[in-house]
């Protein structure tokens, strides 16, 4: 029996066009890997346009850290260092070709997860970084499933098998416990870790309310954590000597013309991904990741971005042309604050969202309603003020070693003055870890 977790505080966004159905496998002919995606460290190139590599080949290294790298997830010929201002490198692409993988050769499991590019997987708390080399964690946290917006799977079914040697593997690493977290009947359960059995609405996936829930952070203690596919990989990487960097993506959201799930390698080209899904004559927004916490991207020049999961597509909303606008009565509108109709047929059934935020920016109005989102032991309000300010001690006692970015995720969503949480979180935290 698992330890039982009831969220109360939250929100589940009822978005239309869910992914249905067993995942189709997708080539992927081009693949890019992001050192912006993975935060804690400077990553300096290793190759050059032209290099043969095989899956599993390091692309880059952190400059801080040598010994941790961020590596290729197919075998091929490097492409492209594409870079943007002041030389910056936005992504390094390699073109497929046969297949070749790297075995990892290491002592310890520690040097073989750098090696791997799965450390670079794993963040760290405080900061949600990438872990800092040498760091012990008080206790490792795993998640089995994602609460957000149409969400797909967490474990790629070609890899499940693998997820308990992983959670052995990774007891190894902590002096604390390693947690489990699944919703209830999952079906999944392990004598590796202590099971959390989640209920709830989103955030009930975040890792910081499992934590929270549990055992909460503070100064000075550090905690991993990952999710449950990177687990399995790690559990591969014991039990073979290699990794399957492939991952199971959910295609979603109510502008995809088939919502779907496929499998792909990580950092997949998306115009390959996304063929035929994209509605002609249309202004779509396609997202790398859900509508929450997701990164706008395009879809015919860039990648699959991490975490890899899932892709959602609606529309932008810059051709709509609705009767009185915003004070229109229409029941297909959505609000937590029942200012629409929609309430009386159900929040629960499928809305067709678009990229508008039906807003402006306005001063910070302290009412109240976050906080009906946020289920942590947290003034969201005034932490905010504190992270606007620069505050820091009073950062450090409203909770901000609690949370990460995605934690404000849902509170931008309802907010009335539509802030730019998760920015502000981000470059807080960062400030807080540079300075510590």
């Amino acid at each position: 029996m698992g330890i039982e977790i009831n969220i109360k505080k939250g929100l589940d966004i009822p978005l239309s066009g869910k992914a249905k159905g067993k995942p189709e496998t997708v080539k992927a002919e081009l693949v890019g890997i992001c050192p912006e995606d993975f935060p804690g460290y400077t990553w300096k190139c290793d190759v050059k346009p032209g290099d043969t590599v095989a899956k599993g080949s390091p692309l880059f290294h952190a400059k801080e850290a040598e010994g941790i790298k961020l590596i290729s997830p197919a075998s091929g010929t490097v492409e492209e260092i594409r870079r943007g201002e002041r030389r910056r490198i936005l992504a390094v692409t390699i073109r497929t070709g046969e297949e070749a993988t790297l075995q990892i050769e290491a002592d310890t499991l520690t040097d073989k997860l750098k090696l791997s590019g799965l450390w670079a997987l794993m963040r760290q708390r405080p900061y949600d970084v990438v872990p800092a080399e040498g760091a012990s964690p008080r206790d490792i946290f795993v998640q089995a499933f994602d609460s957000s917006p149409l969400a797909g799977n967490v474990i790629p079914t070609h890899i499940a098998e693998y997820l308990e040697s992983g959670l052995e593997a990774l007891k190894t690493l902590t002096k604390g416990n390693v947690y489990l977290a699944v919703r209830p009947g999952q079906g999944i359960r392990t004598k590796a870790a202590k099971v959390l059995d989640m209920t709830g609405p989103h955030p009930a996936g975040n890792a910081s309310v499992q934590i929270a829930a549990v055992a909460p952070v503070n100064k000075g203690e550090t905690i991993w954590t990952l999710d449950a596919g990177t687990a399995a990989r790690i559990g591969m990487l014991v039990k073979k000597g290699y990794c399957d960097y492939r991952a199971e993506v959910a295609i979603t959201g109510p502008a995809a013309e088939k919502p779907k799930k496929v499998v792909t390698e990580i950092g997949a080209s998306l115009n390959v991904i996304l063929k035929g899904e994209l509605k002609e004559d249309a202004s779509l927004r396609v997202i790398s990741g859900n509508v929450l916490t997701g990164i706008k991207v395009n879809p015919t020049t860039d990648f699959l971005r991490f975490p890899y999961r899932q892709i959602t597509i609606i529309e932008e909303g810059d051709k709509a042309d609705e009767f009185m606008g915003w004070a229109s009565m229409s029941p297909k509108k959505f609000s937590i604050k029942r200012t629409f109709p929609a309430f009386l047929r159900g929040l629960e059934k499928p809305f067709n969202f678009d990229a508008r935020i039906k807003g402006g920016h306005r001063a910070m109005i302290l009412s109240g309603e976050l906080d009906k989102v946020f289920p942590f032991d947290i003034y969201p309000e005034y932490l905010i003020k504190a992270m606007k300010a620069g505050d820091y001690d009073r950062m450090e006692k409203l909770g901000i070693y609690e949370v990460a970015p995605e934690d404000f995720a849902l509170p931008e969503f309802v907010d009335t003055s539509k802030q730019e949480l998760q920015k502000l979180t981000r470059e807080s935290l960062e400030r807080l870890r540079k300075d510590s």
